[in-house]
């Protein structure tokens, strides 16, 4: 791809003009949409699933020459489609930023075709591999760039509660767990929402950086590896384990408490509760577990969280955290009095003011 194209956008000045474009138009099929996307991208596919394999298969089978035949005619009738159904009563000065795989073929012809019209349509270089190399890049450099303070707690304490207030009190956050759609245990997942791909994930870790200052400091929540079935990139989570830590500390019965209402989806549908408890089959036993199950049919929920808190959550947490955040200290905590909303809001006030924040 020449750079002296007019009509395309170099990844070195994505990062500073895509913000001007009205929008930003991904023109591969579905399927490739879903696994990652630019933020704020929409879907507006030249070939859709079936003609993309399609057209592979000809590629393949028969010969570069008739599956580009192919490919024309169907690109040609989409694009035909999205302008017709689209964008026919868009104005002359609407600016579109457009690309697809490699910034190849599918972009471009769809590219070509806008500025014909008349339109200013620019063509992203390289496509959505270029922005997954960006991606990747910048992950990277905000590993080095920015510092993170650590809030730290037993499972039940409401870090990721403390954060929101934490954030409406303009500190600045990066909330893993909510970029992650997951909150982080054997039951973290969240009701009927499936969580992004790792790219996906990855990109939405990219996007929230984009917002936050590197001059002032990041509250983060104390994590694992992984967070549900994704992984932090590997620099951002050792910086990340490299912070200042503040303790959240909350009573076994307010944790109790904010745990039931938190989870109260498993509350009504004991059968998922049960299916997420036998995962642990293995390391207590099955008279356990059969216990647990018992607890739940019987709705005491109260014991068994209070039970699962002292089993397995508090010896793994304390396990964890001496283990992965070495400038952890038991000292630096801020109590949480009850899982009420002042409470809340002046456990946060009380961090920003240890932390000096």
């Amino acid at each position: 791809m020449r750079s002296s194209n007019p009509h395309i956008l170099t990844l070195d000045r994505f990062r500073s003009e895509r913000s001007q474009f009205d929008v930003i138009i991904d023109v591969r099929s579905p399927a490739e949409f879903i696994l990652d996307h630019i933020p704020g991208a929409i879907n507006c596919p030249v070939l859709n699933n079936e003609e993309r394999a399609r057209i592979g298969t000809l590629y393949k089978q028969v010969s570069p020459f008739a599956a580009k035949k192919l490919g024309a005619a169907l690109v040609s009738r989409n694009i035909a489609n999205h302008l017709e159904c689209t964008f026919i009563d868009l104005p002359r000065e609407w600016r579109p930023l457009i690309y697809c795989w490699r910034g190849g073929e599918r972009s471009g012809a769809f590219t070509h075709i806008l500025n014909r019209i008349g339109w200013k349509a620019m063509q992203l270089e390289a496509g959505y591999q270029g922005f997954r190399r960006i991606v990747i890049n910048d992950l990277e450099q905000a590993a080095q760039n920015f510092s993170f303070q650590v809030i730290c707690g037993m499972t039940g304490s409401g870090k990721t509660r403390i954060l929101h207030e934490l954030q409406a009190l303009n500190a600045q956050v990066l909330d893993l767990e909510g970029l992650a759609v997951h909150r982080g245990s054997v039951l973290g997942n969240e009701p009927n929402i499936d969580q992004p791909t790792q790219k996906g994930f990855e990109t939405a870790l990219w996007h929230a950086f984009q917002s936050l200052d590197k001059q002032k400091i990041v509250f983060v929540e104390s994590e694992s590896k992984k967070v549900g079935g994704l992984h932090i990139p590997d620099p951002l989570m050792e910086r990340i384990r490299n912070g200042k830590c503040m303790e959240l500390r909350s009573s076994i019965e307010t944790r109790v408490s904010w745990l039931i209402r938190e989870y109260r989806h498993f509350l009504s549908d004991t059968d998922n509760f049960k299916k997420k408890l036998a995962l642990l089959t293995s390391r207590y036993g099955k008279v356990q577990i059969e216990k647990w199950t018992n607890e739940i049919d019987a709705g005491n929920f109260p014991s068994l969280v209070e039970e699962l808190l002292i089993t397995h959550y508090d010896p793994s947490y304390q396990s964890s955290i001496e283990r992965n955040f070495p400038k952890y200290k038991a000292e630096n905590f801020v109590q949480l009095a009850d899982d009420g909303d002042e409470a809340f809001v002046n456990a946060a006030q009380a961090i920003l003011m240890k932390v000096g924040s």
